[in-house]
């Protein structure tokens, strides 16, 4: 059930003939805030009174005077300039509550616009393990293709992933240098990995050493401009907008100054961590060009030299098994997985096309696209005849359009893109693909320094390594918990992995995606705030309520004769929560944010909570109290459980 749909179809029908167009006055209808001001609150007699050039408050009497709830609402209250204040009658929540008990969605009903909505997301490189920075788009990613199906549109998810480029390049130089044939047939990916690394930090530290000296200038300026500034002679009379300006650039240069210190002093670590290995100079020695000769590998990959392609081939099944192991931990799953090396083929035509259409033109030896009110163009092609990321989403969205016929393209990717989507969307719309094209995009995951999440090493944090500690930690949390020693080794493994994965999953989740936040290993665990473990255990306690009473929560489903009763004020309060289940997920999905969703079921959790305390249900004074206090409370798990999975987080029946 929809609330505010329903109310929306009622004022729709008094709205008719005040105004033309009722619809952007409809969205003004939404929960109140606080309870004294009813349930629903419609705001738009005060934008409609200038319309009008009546009084607000007259034309929310004109509206009420028009509007058909009686079924529905107590009668409306006029309040303040002119807001319409809307009670549910408690005779409707009981008989919408009654149907939805028996329902197996609960009363939710579906989408009356159902599109096709196709979903770009995780997209790792796959020639390197998934690390932290894959966790936001692959979690948001796949709570949004739930979410989406459940409200009934159709969804295809893709995950485009990184499977050609340098960074094969990179693992076929090493495979050619560096392979152990022993490690590599004992264990393949741990090999691959190990090749990828060396090779990186091969390349890092040829290019750090030809870094550092230009760095070291830059500094030396910024600190002479600095002392320039601050030899200054003191001019007196100088007015407030001068004296401000002096002080903003003087904190400018000081705050470039200790950035560039700072880059300084991480890029010498960096050679170092080299320089005091002598393996490693052997190696840099030996190896000075890997930089010019990892291009040259990827160029003949590239190209279709035999050799590299099948090693290539060889070495992203590896690759592919690592990932999947990952995707299957969190319980993800994709329609398709065409990655990048799946266009390659079609670059050259595409650019030839766009050149003959006259959408894009040659520029210094390179082609790109010259879009509208930008004097860079976008390239497609390099001058060395080589493609970019931006030819392959052309690519991309041409073949996408032509199979799949999507409404709507999300690309859930970071932040960091949002200039590359910028110019990838206004190229495709003048390649006439006129398909709803959105960037979802997300902010970064911090530690607790408030700096990006990285190890004690500066180095990237390796996704699956989070995701065993924090089925460590939820481990420990299960087996102190079973106090009666209740479950076995693999339960108590099982329940684990679902608290752990679900943590990390929710803490995520939880966040509006466009704000940073900070990782916390403890704060996602605890059992009691806005976390995963906290809605898991308010699951796991109402289904206990059944197994101690020995109750068959079907058979109370599908019993006519039990009656639901609103006699207390909590217990109004936990109806109402329960039917804004529909009304949720309908906003959540308008702008994409799953926290919403998340936020709900929270709130969920906390009005049951209260319920709880002051309503006793297997305790309750009669059998027909009994039985109403049951259905509400297991309406409350299956809106849990169905909440949580459709934000990709699996529920436990015992903590």
């Amino acid at each position: 059930m929809n609330i505010p749909s329903v109310l929306r179809k009622r004022f729709e029908a008094a709205l008719n003939g005040l105004v033309e167009e009722p619809a952007p006055y409809l969205e003004m209808i939404r929960s109140s805030q606080e309870p004294k001001f009813g349930d629903y609150q419609a705001n738009m007699a005060m934008s409609l009174g200038k319309k009008l050039g009546k009084p607000p408050r007259e034309v929310a009497q004109m509206i009420v005077d028009r509007l058909d709830v009686a079924e529905i609402c107590t009668p409306p209250e006029i309040a303040g300039p002119g807001f319409i204040n809307l009670t549910l009658k408690k005779e409707w929540l009981i008989e919408t509550l009654t149907a939805a008990k028996s329902d197996r969605r609960t009363g939710v009903g579906t989408t009356e616009s159902p599109r096709t909505i196709l979903i770009d997301f995780s997209g790792p490189n796959v020639a390197k393990p998934m690390h932290v920075g894959h966790i936001r788009s692959t979690v948001i990613g796949n709570a949004l293709a739930k979410m989406l199906r459940f409200y009934g549109h159709r969804v295809i998810t893709d995950n485009h992933l990184g499977d050609w480029g340098t960074q094969f390049g990179m693992i076929i130089y090493g495979y050619r240098n560096f392979l152990s044939r022993e490690s590599y047939l004992q264990n393949p990916l741990e090999e691959l990995a190990r090749l990828y690394r060396l090779v990186r930090q091969l390349m890092d530290y040829h290019k750090k050493v030809t870094a550092l000296p230009e760095y070291q200038d830059k500094a030396n300026f910024l600190k002479r401009k600095l002392d320039e500034l601050e030899r200054q002679p003191d001019q007196e009379g100088l007015d407030r907008d001068t004296e401000k300006s002096l002080k903003k650039e003087r904190q400018r240069l000081e705050s470039q100054i200790f950035a560039m210190l700072e880059e300084i002093q991480t890029v010498a670590e960096k050679i170092k961590s080299v320089v005091n290995d002598p393996v490693m100079v052997k190696l840099s020695q030996e190896h000075a060009r890997i930089g010019e000769a990892v291009l040259e590998e990827t160029s003949k990959l590239h190209h279709g030299d035999a050799e590299n392609r099948r090693l290539w081939s060889e070495i992203l099944v590896f690759c592919r098994q690592d990932i999947e192991r990952i995707y299957n931990r969190l319980g993800i799953t994709f329609d398709h997985s065409l990655g990048e090396s799946f266009y390659n083929d079609m670059l050259p035509g595409l650019v030839t096309r766009l050149l003959e259409q006259g959408i894009a033109r040659e520029t210094e030896g390179a082609v790109g696209i010259f879009l509208p009110g930008r004097e860079v163009p976008m390239l497609i092609r390099k001058k060395d005849g080589a493609f970019l990321y931006a030819t392959t989403d052309l690519a991309t969205i041409e073949y996408r359009v032509k199979t799949f016929q999507p409404d709507t393209v999300l690309y859930v990717v970071d932040f960091r893109q949002s200039l590359h989507f910028e110019q990838f969307f206004a190229a495709a719309g003048q390649m006439g693909y006129h398909v709803e094209l959105i960037h979802v995009k997300f902010g970064t995951i911090l530690g607790e320094d408030g700096t990006p999440f990285k190890t004690r090493s500066g180095d990237t944090v390796d996704l699956e390594s989070l995701l065993d500690e924090a089925e460590k930690r939820a481990c420990d949390i299960v087996t102190a918990n079973d106090t009666e020693k209740t479950l076995s080794r693999e339960q108590i493994e099982e329940t684990a992995g679902r608290i752990g994965i679900g943590a990390m999953i929710y803490a995520d989740l939880s966040q509006n995606r466009e704000s940073d936040y900070v990782f916390s290993y403890d704060k996602m665990l605890a059992m009691n705030g806005n976390t995963a473990t906290y809605l898991q255990y308010a699951y796991a306690r109402v289904r206990s309520l059944f197994t101690k009473g020995a109750i068959d929560a079907a058979a109370l489903r599908d019993d006519p004769s039990v009656e639901i009763l609103l006699t207390k004020p909590v217990e109004r309060e936990l109806a109402l929560q329960l039917l804004k289940f529909e009304e949720t997920l309908e906003l959540a999905l308008r702008d994409y944010r799953p926290n919403l969703l998340a936020a709900y079921l929270y709130e969920l959790a906390n009005v049951y909570s209260s319920f709880f305390e002051r309503c006793p249900v297997l305790k309750a004074e009669s059998a027909v109290v009994r039985n109403s206090r049951l259905v509400l409370s297991d309406l409350t798990a299956r809106i849990l459980r169905q909440g949580l999975e459709l934000l990709g987080i699996q529920t436990v029946e015992k903590m």
